[in-house]
């Protein structure tokens, strides 16, 4: 193991995280802390220099699709069925007092 996390380093993750942690849970998540920064020091040995960078696993494609309006905006058989309507719009009560 060359990555050694100290008691201080520790306790100061427990605060930033809001933990409140027994010795035995500190001790058990500093040696958990510990084999993940030795298993990321292994990942950094390995020749990377041919490999494209990337942002996704998968390859990633434009999901959008053009807006076209195809059967028009409806407002006239939206408010065919209104009460009461005035400029293309619904009437209806008023509900904030200025």
């Amino acid at each position: 193991m060359a990555n050694v996390i100290s008691d201080e380093t520790m306790g100061y993750v427990g605060i930033l995280a809001k933990l409140e942690l027994s010795e035995e849970e500190k001790q058990a998540a500093k040696k958990d802390m510990e084999s993940m920064l030795d298993y990321i020091d292994k990942l950094n040995e390995l020749d990377t220099s041919k490999v494209e960078p990337m942002s996704h696993v998968f390859p990633v494609k434009n999901v959008f699709r053009e807006d076209v309006v195809e059967n028009g905006d409806g407002g006239e058989a939206t408010l065919a069925n209104a009460p009461e309507k005035r400029d293309r719009a619904f009437v209806v009560p008023k509900t904030v007092d200025q």
